[in-house]
């Protein structure tokens, strides 16, 4: 795959979008002043690995870097949009925060889900209905979850910088100019969205948790938790292959559910979070030499008010 192919992506966070590309990822965060915060953070080309060519194992070390990346980005917009400059966190306060977010997502997406089936279970359903029980407590949980947070107006703000990263990938990705005027235009759903990852991982979850469904409740609970990076990983490689076919219709039909979710998950996005895409994207396609970084559009709208 060329440099032009390469599958450009990113991530929405407070007050501003992250980028990534082959050899750097860029956060830029709107400070509470309106100026523009940028983090460049230097990446390893992790596709001349041997691993890059095995299926899930590829899935499991790019899941594993892009957390890496993506807990960076976000610890760095919110030094910068609560305005206390661009010092990061503690770590250990970053790692105390991550496994509080780990222990909770476990304890309402696997254990809540497997409890509430297990009570089925005991009133006689049997062991395939408690899985698909259990699997539909999961679905709605994650979906319940995103709409939930959606309702909360500083969640909104991030969800509009989510669509405006979606708009200023699918632009890129259509040879279109990145000017606002010109990636205004565009979708804000994208195949490649985490949005839909989350959906799709419930999905074949189900799948996979049935290899499990003949132990006893804590084992079974113990071995879901386990289990966990394969259907990560797994869900990987569905999106990977799905987005790189994405010009099938049949294709856009089987993920079509999947992407509407990710109407919960973003909002159209005013100009100014357009400029801070765009400003975030163009230093990566440069240090790709994908093309000349110069000002842009971008940086010239960033006076914008939010």
């Amino acid at each position: 795959m060329d440099e032009q192919r390469f599958a450009y992506g990113g991530q929405a966070v407070l007050e501003g979008v992250m980028m990534r590309g082959r050899r750097q990822a860029t956060v830029a965060v709107r400070r509470p002043d309106g100026a523009l915060a940028m983090k460049h953070i230097p990446l390893r080309d992790l596709r001349a690995s041997l691993w890059a060519r095995l299926p899930v194992v590829r899935a499991l070390v790019g899941l594993g870097d892009a957390f890496t990346i993506g807990r960076q980005a976000l610890d760095f917009s919110a030094s910068v949009a609560v305005g206390e400059g661009d010092e990061e966190l503690h770590p250990v306060l970053q790692w105390g925060m991550f496994g509080f977010a780990l222990a909770l997502g476990i304890g309402l997406f696997v254990v809540l889900p497997s409890l509430v089936a297990n009570a089925f279970a005991r009133m006689g359903a049997p062991v395939l209905l408690r899985e698909v029980i259990e699997g539909l407590i999961n679905l709605v949980l994650v979906i319940g979850y995103i709409y939930a947070i959606s309702r909360l107006r500083d969640i909104q703000r991030v969800f509009g910088y989510h669509g405006a990263e979606h708009k200023a990938i699918n632009a890129y990705e259509a040879g279109a100019p990145l000017t606002v005027e010109s990636v205004r235009q565009f979708s804000r759903i994208h195949p490649r969205c985490g949005t839909s990852f989350l959906v799709i991982a419930a999905l074949i979850g189900f799948v996979i948790f049935l290899s499990v469904s003949g132990l006893p409740l804590w084992q079974r609970v113990g071995a879901r938790i386990v289990l966990i990076p394969v259907v990560a990983a797994v869900a990987y490689e569905f999106m990977r292959l799905a987005a790189a076919n994405y010009d099938r219709p049949w294709v856009r039909r089987v993920l079509a559910p999947a992407l509407a979710t990710q109407y919960l998950t973003t909002r159209e996005p005013d100009d100014a979070m357009i400029a801070t895409a765009i400003a975030a994207l163009v230093p990566v396609l440069a240090a790709d030499g994908v093309i000349q970084e110069q000002p842009t559009e971008a940086e010239q709208s960033l006076a914008v008010s939010v």
